[in-house]
């Protein structure tokens, strides 16, 4: 009589924003054996799909616009219907995803910039937890949802309306959150992490601002040039770290830079 193959258990992560910076890193460290990789992004990659191949890790890759998060959303509850929930050792969100309107005051924004930024960063967030949460409220599995958030959610910045809002209201709404999973039997654990100042598309888009629209500019040029930015693997490096932290989500809105623990 053949032998019946059982599904080694495996750690599932889901992640936004795999296509470049700190999200790519992050999906690459993530590949891992024994990890089950599912990356939500603006398209697939071939060399994740190689290093997944090389490292037994097993990777699922979906091309969405995260604009459209109930579509996405949808496709995750029926994504999460389909997986064993005895084979997962453990379940993580990472809402990574996020993007720059236009460097401009908000008089001068276009309503469709503005829509597209808070619906990336805010709306879609929002709308993939809590599909994630109520297709695994059953599973036995310890379950987390890490925001990516940004010190500019905790400080106000010229011309940078609509980010600063989105990541304001993704800290808000993990602390509405943390209220609502602390009552449940298996209630997942929630933090909204702000990653440091890293050196990524976002920052050389920051420096490359109009001076006469963003009075900041100054201060991202003096981050690059005094070499205080942070690498896209360092800072996927700490951040994962931290994921993994006993106390993870004992702050539901945390910074990086408060803590000594991870260097």
């Amino acid at each position: 009589m053949p032998s019946i193959h059982t599904p080694s258990p495996q750690h599932l992560f889901i992640l936004t924003g795999a296509s470049r910076g700190m999200g790519r890193a992050m999906a690459e460290q993530l590949l891992a054996p024994g990890h089950t990789l599912l990356c939500i992004s603006r398209g697939v990659s071939d060399p994740l799909q190689s290093l997944a191949d090389k490292t037994g890790a097993r990777l699922t890759q979906w091309s969405a616009d995260l604009s459209d998060g109930a579509a996405a959303s949808a496709r995750l509850s029926e994504w999460l219907s389909t997986q064993q929930p005895g084979a997962c050792l453990s379940a993580s969100l990472i809402n990574n995803a996020g993007v720059i309107p236009a460097i401009v005051p908000l008089r001068d924004s276009d309503p469709a910039d503005l829509a597209q930024a808070l619906r990336v960063g805010l709306e879609a967030p929002m709308q993939l937890t809590a599909a994630f949460l109520d297709s695994t409220r059953d599973w036995q599995a310890p379950r987390r949802v890490l925001n990516i958030s940004s010190g500019l959610g905790r400080r106000a910045m010229a011309s940078q309306a609509a980010y600063c809002a989105a990541k304001a209201g993704m800290d808000h709404f993990t602390r509405c959150l943390a209220l609502d999973e602390a009552g449940q039997a298996n209630g997942a654990r929630v933090c909204s992490l702000a990653p440091g100042v890293i050196d990524t598309d976002m920052q050389s888009h920051l420096r490359g601002a109009d001076q006469s629209s963003f009075p900041d500019r100054g201060n991202f040029e003096r981050l690059k040039s005094e070499g205080q930015l942070t690498s896209p693997e360092d800072a996927a490096r700490r951040v994962l770290a931290w994921l993994q932290r006993p106390d993870f989500g004992a702050e539901p809105v945390d910074d990086i830079r408060n803590s000594k623990a991870i260097s």
